[in-house]
């Protein structure tokens, strides 16, 4: 079987369906996908198992949503030159609430803060962890000169999706306009928590070929499957458990060339006060973005912007041509662009995020005690 996705259009529409069409939690979420993609169960966990080896896809998973659960933001890093990968390295390797480790290239140089290279997000386990602490403590470990930490306000768009945005035309919108949602952080007891944490981790091969995957994640919690199941619903409902999905590997150069997203781009507005929310709704309304929010933080650093979204796009000038359409709906609907920035994606590495309270405890400890590596 090819795991080629421009050649093997089942793939594809395994994907388009897997990446986040599948909302809320799922018992048997083979069995779902496979009703929905008009395949076997078999072949759908043979094809899975197929693209996890092939590098396509990084994962099978239920996703936690990091803004329910932690203290999150964005962080922008400023770091001598001969510095900036060295620093990259360390935070893949020692930093597990740095999910996403990103080196960035702004399209122009003289633009604010076109100096700072390095971003992450950061998810910090609600209320142990404190978030300008935590940057303070990697600065001096990766030799940071300045970070700048940009939590959300509103969240537009939290999407996937790469195949099936793949050839979109720049200007395509949604049918219906995005509801902004603020961030609120769920309180959990030590038993909720303990079913969140068994979500962590992607499925594995064994547990993919199971007839119920998640069987394994209750028997180590010394639960019964209906007890484990009935608990999931219950965080799904609240909010505390994503969508069960098939992350493509979209960092990975050969994945992206064949889905059709060989370049990405984060995407930064900056429009008058007391129209953050109108001009997300606007942005994020574009098929084309993955994901959109209005953070704060980043007025002084970036040109005063607010509104900031993921692009991605077969080349520069596809993820420019997205961009121009945004810009010319933020100024049809009566919204001056007063500033905007492009940041092109060089090198990037997305690992689950670490949200165990105690595992914080230990890592910061640890963090305070050991002298600056680099």
């Amino acid at each position: 079987m090819s795991v080629s996705l421009a050649e093997d259009p089942v793939n594809c529409r395994l994907l388009a369906i897997a990446e986040d069409r599948m909302p809320g939690f799922h018992e048997r979420p083979l069995e779902v996908l496979a009703g929905r993609c008009e395949l076997s169960v078999q072949e759908v966990k043979k094809r899975l198992v197929s693209l996890l080896h092939a590098g396509v896809v990084r994962a099978v998973r239920q996703t936690l949503p990091s803004t329910s659960l932690t203290r999150s933001c964005l962080v922008a890093w400023r770091l001598p030159k001969d510095r900036v990968r060295s620093a990259f390295d360390w935070l893949v390797e020692k930093d597990p609430f740095s999910g996403h480790v990103v080196l960035r290239e702004a399209e122009n140089p003289l633009s604010p803060g076109a100096d700072f290279r390095l971003w992450t997000t950061l998810r910090l386990p609600a209320p142990e962890g404190d978030l300008n602490e935590h940057c303070r403590i990697l600065s001096r470990h990766i030799g940071a000169q300045e970070f700048v930490c940009m939590p959300v306000v509103g969240m537009f768009r939290l999407s996937v999706g790469h195949l099936r945005r793949a050839g979109l035309d720049p200007g395509t919108i949604e049918d219906e306009l995005p509801v902004m949602q603020r961030p609120v952080q769920l309180e959990f007891d030590k038993d909720e928590r303990s079913v969140l944490l068994a979500f962590r981790a992607p499925l594995s091969e064994e547990e993919l070929c199971l007839a119920e995957p998640w069987s394994l994640r209750a028997a180590s919690l010394g639960l019964e499957r209906e007890d484990f199941y009935l608990r999931a619903h219950r965080l799904a409902e609240a909010g505390a458990l994503g969508r069960f999905a098939v992350v493509l590997n979209h960092t990975s150069p050969a994945a992206r060339a064949v889905a059709g997203i060989g370049e990405a781009a984060l995407l930064m507005w900056a429009v008058p006060l007391g129209e953050e929310e109108r001009a997300g709704v606007i942005c994020a309304r574009h098929v084309c973005m993955t994901h959109c929010y209005w953070r704060s933080g980043a007025e002084k650093t970036f040109g005063g912007v607010q509104i900031m979204g993921m692009v991605h796009g077969a080349t520069r000038s596809v993820v420019r041509a997205h961009k121009e359409a945004i810009d010319g709906a933020l100024l049809r609907a009566g919204i001056p662009v007063l500033h905007s920035q492009m940041h092109w994606t060089m090198q990037a590495r997305i690992l689950p995020s670490e949200f165990a309270p105690d595992v914080y405890t230990e890592w910061k400890r640890a963090m305070l005690q050991s002298p600056a590596e680099i």
